[in-house]
């Protein structure tokens, strides 16, 4: 950054440099905080008054492109012999080999296909008299209500 040059004196290191000298002079296994490898760069090279946020700027930038792991709260160095990790969720199934020169279809869009606004009207479908009868007997659905009778309900 051109303002991280502006405010350190040119015979400081970058701060990656100093980032990765912090946490070998740390020597803890399970890696070092910020605060601590903040307090090792302000004892070594002096504060300045950008001095945490350019450590957080960098410290997040080295996070992103793997030069540093961050476990519980502590930074630490990839070990060089770990198998690369990998993302969330399952892997991709690998792609067989295309051969040159082949030609794709574009993809289908998703979702129903829009209506033809030059296609003929469809006809109506006509409607039965009465619906075919079940296999029971019985007409589909709930049954209808029966109306009470005026001389049953006193009884």
């Amino acid at each position: 950054m051109a303002t991280e040059r502006v405010n350190r004196p040119p015979s400081l290191p970058e701060y990656p440099e100093m980032i990765l000298e912090a946490l070998d002079a740390l020597k803890q296994k399970e890696g070092a905080n910020k605060s601590a490898i903040s307090k090792y760069i302000e004892s070594k090279y002096g504060g300045s008054d950008a001095h945490s946020k350019l450590l957080t700027f960098h410290l997040e930038r080295m996070k992103q492109s793997g030069d540093l792991i961050f476990v519980k709260n502590n930074y630490i160095k990839p070990d060089p012999d770990a198998p690369p990790k990998r993302g969330r969720g399952r892997p991709p199934k690998p792609k067989s080999p295309v051969a040159p020169g082949t030609i794709f279809a574009p993809p289908r869009p998703r979702g129903r296909p829009r209506k033809d606004p030059n296609a003929p009207p469809t006809p109506k479908k006509a409607k039965t008299a009465a619906p075919a009868p079940s296999k029971t007997g019985r007409p589909r659905g709930r049954p209808r209500k029966v109306k009470a009778q005026n001389g049953a309900e006193g009884s």
